[in-house]
């Protein structure tokens, strides 16, 4: 997975579109990167389960209790671009 396609999936979930968000996310389960995505979009749904297991998988458990807008403009800003 490229950071132009994290990239791409964070500005979905910014604008709203978390099911786009999520297709693409899901393409490279083992980007650590695209798992941090995934982990914010199944917390903003409100399954905190499964949003834990992605925040393990990305190797963020320390964001768990961030604001999902925050997070993911610095995953964002994590990419560089």
């Amino acid at each position: 997975m490229t950071p132009a396609d994290i990239a791409r999936a964070v500005d979905l979930a910014l604008s709203g579109h978390w099911d786009e968000a999520h297709g693409i996310v899901q393409e490279d389960e083992a980007d650590p990167a695209a798992a941090w995505v995934h982990a914010v979009l199944h917390k903003i749904e409100g399954d905190t389960a499964n949003a834990r297991y992605w925040y393990r998988r990305a190797g963020r458990l320390d964001c768990v209790d961030r604001e999902h807008r925050e997070e993911l403009q610095s995953i964002r800003d994590s990419l560089g671009g």
